[in-house]
């Protein structure tokens, strides 16, 4: 059971660091698992403008799973489609409703909405203490094993004792860097100016659709919220932002005029300052080995990807979902000896990272080949990209083996009939296509 000692003191089965959507879903997969849990949250919930909303199809199945996904339906909203343009033309078309998946279509959950979620569900089953705007400032050692942490609290400084302590604070992650592991971080070769934008008022835009736009080596994300807006990505020069800025925000307004005409309006009027935007600084981290006796790195602690298809979330929830059982099971006292327990989490972490760490690289690897052609500039290399992308569209083989490991890695074709999904707020009747599954 999970004890105080003290004021500061605790001691739990797992000790997880980080409040996002890593270390959530775990303390609530784990409580699930007979888990006693202390979290660390860094950050109060207004911190999370602009971060991941899009759950892949594989995601909306694990949130089930966690039995979240119910309470989130009235406020996700069902993209149906993904598209991608060059030139000005549609070079590919991709219909979620062809894969014949169980959980076939993404959702779109503002990631406060996911995290309220997520705790309410794990304070109703209990086991987990969260120390909120707490941060780890040390690891606690038992000779060569990580033993918890010490964390500067609003309360003081708290020490959490734990056989398992696990990494889930994001792409800056600090238990990474005081566990000493190993890791290479790649800057790429763009970085992303991020902003909110009222769908045009005219129009034949699809608001149930995920945009990509090209335009000779410039591109953009154009993604529909559930708050009824439409988030949108620009991909700038590597630490360009400086002089994009020095520009003045019409500079904004004239990179999304080249790439979607048909928001003009709405920018010049939404978009008048440089407070409405927030940049992302595009890197790639890769961590050899995720794990020390005591320690565990997961999500963008352990392997931070570009938000090219939306991965990071996705990744993060997976590895939540493989991590708690795993982790329960080295910790079972009736089922493992206590001499034996240390050597039992070393060995269930190590299959742990074995079990994840190829969906990443697969994630990864598209992520790159994507970030690369869309660099292409040279008439050549542009229409080679509008082939390739008009093969994927013409060719239903290539289209499912592109598309399929990064969006259904976990579930099995044709596997069973599909449950309600949650309506559109453009659609506040619920129709039937609106109410079709996840």
């Amino acid at each position: 059971m999970l004890k105080s000692s003290g004021m500061n003191e605790f001691t739990a089965d797992v000790c997880v660091v980080g409040g996002g959507p890593a270390g959530r879903a775990l303390a609530l997969a784990l409580v699930r698992e007979g888990c006693e849990v202390v979290l660390l949250e860094q950050h109060g919930p207004g911190r999370r403008a602009f971060r991941g909303e899009s759950m892949a199809p594989d995601a909306v199945r694990l949130l089930d799973r966690l039995g979240v996904l119910e309470p989130l339906r009235d406020e996700a909203l069902k993209v149906e489609r993904l598209t991608v343009a060059d030139g000005g033309r549609t070079v590919l078309r991709v219909d979620f409703s062809t894969f014949d998946y169980p959980y076939r279509y993404p959702l779109e959950i503002p990631q406060p909405v996911l995290l309220a979620a997520l705790a309410r569900a794990t304070e109703a089953h209990g086991g987990c203490t969260v120390l909120e705007r707490s941060s780890a400032t040390e690891l606690l050692r038992d000779g060569r094993r990580v033993a918890g942490v010490r964390a500067a609290t609003p309360d003081g400084p708290a020490e959490v004792r734990a056989p398992l302590t696990v990494g889930a604070d994001g792409r800056f992650s600090r238990i990474r860097t005081l566990s000493g592991l190993a890791f290479t971080q790649t800057p790429l070769e763009r970085d992303v100016v991020w902003l909110k934008l009222p769908f045009p008022d005219a129009g034949d835009w699809d608001r149930l659709a995920y945009q990509v736009r090209i335009r000779g080596d410039r591109h953009g994300l154009f993604l529909p919220s559930a708050d009824g807006l439409l988030r949108v990505g620009l991909n700038i020069p590597k630490g360009g932002f400086k002089e994009l800025r020095a520009r003045g925000v019409h500079a904004l307004h004239k990179r999304l005029d080249e790439l979607a005409p048909e928001l003009a309006d709405s920018a010049r009027r939404a978009l008048t300052g440089w407070y409405d935007t927030a940049l992302l600084d595009i890197f790639s981290v890769e961590v050899p080995r995720w794990h020390l006796p005591g320690l565990v790195l997961i999500g963008d602690a352990a392997h931070t990807l570009s938000p090219v298809l939306g991965q990071g979330v996705n990744h993060a929830l997976g590895d939540a979902a493989a991590l708690a059982p795993i982790a329960a099971g080295a910790l079972r006292p009736d089922q493992v000896p206590g001499a034996s327990r240390a050597l039992a989490l070393e060995r269930a972490m190590a299959r742990f990272q074995r079990g994840r760490e190829g969906d990443v690289k697969r994630s990864r690897g598209l992520q790159l080949r994507q970030e690369r052609v869309f660099t292409f500039a040279s008439p050549v290399a542009v229409a080679l990209r509008r082939g390739v992308y008009r093969a994927v569209d013409t060719v239903p083989a290539l289209r499912r083996r592109l598309m399929e490991p990064v969006y259904f890695p976990g579930q099995r074709r044709g596997a069973s009939p599909e449950p309600a999904a949650p309506h559109s707020p453009a659609d506040p009747g619920g129709t039937t296509e609106g109410r079709r599954a996840a």
